[in-house]
């Protein structure tokens, strides 16, 4: 008797038909769906294609970003930001790609941040292709190419109007000059930077920690497993 209680009691769980749920509502995309109507009239908005991006890795709609920008262009090949922004998208999707798929995504990203720069050459621009050099492992060599678009980028700042972003340059820079075993020169670019940038927490971190500590910093920020904070806002920041 009990053993056919039991029984019955599992084939109820078993076969039990679950209770109705709510429809999930769909993610809306209104936002994304405005965004590319802007950038299809201007493509070379390169606020617009951040804040799209943006709202992409909120929805988790890399392939839809990415298929946009790869119309965008195609339809407006000379437009620079439109190619930053593609190389961006490639990164945004890393951290959700399976490991070969992300060095796919970064060796693209590279070629779109490299095309944004034949057609203009600017301080974003040398800024972005040289940092995204240092997430690559040694192995591949690219350390030296992150140093020279880094050091152009140092030179383009400094003849310019100083903006509080421009602390990025040196933090990277810096980082560049460690992961290509020049410590001396690591250390001599985070002081520059400090000495422009008071109390800047990265510089001061890097700057407090001994060999270890600095590559332990180091690892973490170029960890390509992690998401890269890709937001152009502070471009826009006075």
């Amino acid at each position: 008797m009990i053993r056919s209680a039991a029984s019955a009691l599992v084939v109820s769980v078993l076969y039990a038909v679950p209770a109705a749920q709510p429809p999930r509502a769909a993610p809306d995309e209104s936002d994304l769906a405005r965004l590319e109507t802007a950038l299809a009239a201007d493509a070379d908005d390169l606020r617009a294609g951040n804040d799209y991006r943006m709202e992409a890795i909120r929805l988790a709609r890399y392939d839809r970003a990415l298929a946009f920008f790869e119309r965008l262009v195609a339809d407006h090949p000379e437009a620079s930001n439109a190619h930053l922004n593609y190389g961006f998208a490639y990164v945004d999707k890393i951290p959700v790609a399976g490991a070969i798929t992300q060095v796919i995504l970064a060796n693209k990203a590279l070629g779109e941040f490299s095309r944004a720069l034949e057609l203009r050459p600017t301080w974003i621009g040398y800024y972005t292709r040289g940092n995204s050099y240092l997430f690559w492992p040694k192995i591949f060599r690219r350390t030296r190419l992150g140093v020279a678009d880094l050091e152009e980028a140092l030179r383009r700042q400094r003849s310019g109007d100083r903006h509080a972003y421009h602390v990025r340059t040196y933090i990277s820079l810096g980082d560049a000059y460690w992961i290509a075993d020049d410590a001396g020169k690591a250390v001599e670019t985070w002081h520059e930077g400090i000495a422009e940038f008071p109390g800047n927490a990265l510089l001061t971190a890097r700057l407090a920690a001994k060999d270890e500590g600095i590559k332990a910093i180091i690892d973490t920020a170029y960890d390509y497993t992690l998401r890269v904070d890709t937001n152009l806002d502070d471009l826009w920041t006075r």
